[in-house]
């Protein structure tokens, strides 16, 4: 989303943190899982990842010349919002099996990433609010 909407520079710095909490989280979930026997799996490789950020770049630079990029902007706000209201359910999955096994660690983290995420739903709904006037009249 960050590459996508680059142009966007609010929507471009904040997509580029969450998108770092997110790598986070993803690498303390694997973590725990591994301390716990269980793998996995590798993420994209770093050459794949790369090829990938320069196709978003040549996307977003293709978008941000064509005339409905609001429409694009809000559909990936809301495919956001519905990721991390997701995520949140799942890290409120975790710490309930957390306190009911009690497992401080499992409990702790996800004490500590959940907040992260419910930040991230509330920026896009904010995000959805504010823009969704703006561009659904002009259309």
């Amino acid at each position: 989303m960050a590459e996508r909407h680059r142009t966007e520079h609010e929507v471009h710095h904040v997509s580029t943190d969450l998108a770092g909490w997110s790598r986070e989280h993803v690498q303390r979930l694997a973590d725990a899982a591994q301390a716990r026997g269980v793998d996995l799996g590798d993420s994209v490789g770093a050459s794949a990842a790369g090829l990938l950020s320069t196709l978003r770049e040549k996307a977003a630079e293709a978008v941000g010349h064509r005339p409905e990029p609001g429409l694009l902007l809000l559909r990936d706000l809301r495919e956001l919002h519905l990721s991390a209201t997701e995520n949140s359910l799942h890290w409120e999955m975790l710490a309930q099996a957390a306190q009911a096994t009690k497992n401080d660690e499992l409990l702790a983290l996800a004490s500590a990433c959940h907040p992260q995420t419910l930040r991230q739903m509330r920026w896009t709904n904010t995000m959805v609010k504010t823009l969704s006037p703006q561009i659904l009249s002009s259309l």
